[in-house]
C-alpha cells in the first residue's frame, strides 16, 4: 500500500506542477522552434458577418451594447445583428425592438426562445436563422473595440480555419481584489493562447468575442459551451482553432468572490467530460502538437480538484514515514491557512490574494464535480450583478 500513496502522490504532485508552472514553461521553450511563424492577416477580406449577441433579462446593459454593436467599423452592407432573447422576462425585448425601429437602416433583428434552455440552446435555435458567411459571437455585458470585427474576419485567411477568438480584456481589473485578481489570471492565460494558436491551435475559446464560419457551426448540447467544445471538435476535424488578440472586447469582471466563485463553478460544470472528452486526443501522431496542448492546458487544469484531495491523503498517511511527508502535510495546511487568513482580512498582498484566488478555483472544481455527481449541473445560470 506504501508504494500506491507515493505513486498517487508523485503523480497528483507532477499534475499540480505542470497545471500550473511545468506546461507554460515548456510552451516558452517549445515557441523558439516557430519564432518566424506569425499570426497572418488580410485586411482586404470583408465576407458577409451576423453578429449574435444572446440575453436573458438585460435590460441593464442591452441598449448600451446595441449601440456599441451599430459603431463597429465594417461595411453596413456586409453585416447584420442578430439579438437572441433566451425567455427574457424584463424589458431587454422591448427595447431591442424599439431600437431596431429607429435604425432601420440596418439589419437588426430580433430572435425570440420561447423556452430558456441556457445560452448554447439559444445559439443552437438561433444560428438556423443566419445566412451570412460568418458568425460572431458575442456577450450582451461585453464591449467591443471599433476593429474588432475587421480583426476577426482579417484572420480566416485560409479554409483550415475554422474558428477565431478575440482577447477579452477586463475593464474594471484596479476597482476590486477579485477582478485584479482574474485579471492577472487571465493575462497569463492569455499569452498562453497566443503561442498555441501560433504553433498549431488554441484547446479553448471565451464568450466574450469569437467568430465562425456559418457552414461549420454544428449545434451541441445545452449543457456545453462553445468556449471548451469549438476549439475542441475543430481540432479533431483537423481544422484550426487560432486567436487574433487584436480583437478586443471590454467586459467587468466579478467584483465580489462570491460572484467570481459561482462563475467558476458554471464553468466546471462539465468538468468531469473534459479531463478526457474525446479519446482520439490521445493520438499524438496524428493531432501532434494538439494532443500536447490539451494535456497540459486542459486535462491537468481539470484534475486539479483531484490532486490536490489525493496530495494531502497520501502525505498524511505517508506522515510517519519521513521529514518529507511531513513537510508536504505543513506546507498544504500553510497554503490553505493562508488563503482563510486573507478572506478574513487578517493579512494583505498581492501574493496572498494570489494563493487565495487559487484556493476557490480548487473549491469551485470540487462543487462542480458534486453537482455533475448529484445530478445538479445545469445549462443556464443567474448572471452576476457585479459584472454588469
Amino acid at each position: 500500500m506504501e508504494v500506491i500513496y507515493k505513486t498517487l502522490f508523485y503523480i497528483s504532485a507532477f499534475i499540480i506542477f505542470w497545471a500550473m508552472i511545468g506546461y507554460s514553461m515548456s510552451l516558452k521553450i517549445i515557441e523558439k522552434l516557430y519564432k518566424n511563424r506569425e499570426l497572418v492577416k488580410d485586411y482586404n477580406l470583408k465576407p458577409s458577418v451576423t453578429v449574435m449577441v444572446v440575453a436573458h433579462n438585460e435590460d441593464k446593459v442591452i441598449e448600451d451594447k446595441l449601440n456599441n454593436i451599430i459603431d463597429l467599423k465594417y461595411p453596413k452592407d456586409r453585416i447584420e445583428f442578430l439579438i437572441v432573447s433566451d425567455n427574457s422576462t424584463d424589458s431587454t425585448n422591448m427595447i431591442v425592438k424599439n431600437f431596431a425601429l429607429d435604425h432601420q437602416s440596418l439589419k437588426i433583428r430580433l430572435f425570440e426562445v420561447n423556452e430558456r434552455k441556457g445560452k448554447t440552446n439559444a445559439q443552437n435555435e438561433a444560428q438556423k436563422q443566419v445566412d451570412t458567411e460568418f458568425l460572431v459571437m458575442t456577450d450582451a455585458n461585453s464591449m467591443l473595440d471599433a476593429n474588432s470585427i475587421i480583426e476577426l474576419m482579417a484572420t480566416f485567411t485560409s479554409p483550415q480555419i475554422s474558428y477565431v477568438s478575440g482577447r477579452l480584456a477586463i475593464s474594471n481589473s484596479d476597482c476590486a481584489a477579485t477582478s485584479s485578481a482574474e485579471s492577472n489570471y487571465w493575462e497569463k492565460d492569455l499569452t498562453i493562447r497566443e503561442i498555441e494558436s501560433k504553433i498549431q491551435t488554441i484547446t479553448a475559446g471565451n464568450g466574450a468575442l469569437y467568430a465562425c464560419r456559418n457552414d461549420d457551426y454544428f449545434d451541441i448540447e445545452p449543457i456545453r459551451c462553445h468556449d471548451s467544445e469549438m476549439p475542441l471538435q475543430f481540432s479533431l476535424k483537423k481544422k484550426r482553432a487560432i486567436c487574433n488578440h487584436d480583437a478586443i472586447a471590454y467586459e467587468k469582471a466579478g467584483e465580489l468572490m462570491e460572484d467570481e466563485f459561482n462563475r467558476k463553478i458554471r464553468m466546471n460544470r462539465e468538468i468531469l467530460r473534459l479531463i478526457l472528452p474525446d479519446i482520439r486526443i490521445l493520438n499524438i501522431f496524428k493531432y501532434k502538437w494538439f494532443s500536447y496542448f490539451y494535456f497540459g492546458h486542459r486535462t491537468c487544469r481539470y484534475l486539479l480538484w483531484s490532486s490536490h484531495f489525493f496530495v494531502f491523503i497520501c502525505s498524511f498517511v505517508l506522515f510517519p514515514d519521513s521529514v518529507f511527508y511531513r513537510c508536504a502535510l505543513l506546507f498544504q495546511g500553510l497554503f490553505f491557512l493562508t488563503a482563510y487568513m486573507w478572506k478574513k482580512r487578517w493579512i494583505r498582498g498581492n501574493l496572498f490574494k494570489m494563493i487565495y484566488y487559487y484556493t476557490i478555483t480548487i473549491f469551485s472544481q470540487w462543487v462542480g464535480v458534486y453537482n455533475i455527481l448529484s445530478g445538479n449541473a445545469k445549462s443556464f445560470w443567474e448572471k452576476a450583478e457585479s459584472t454588469r
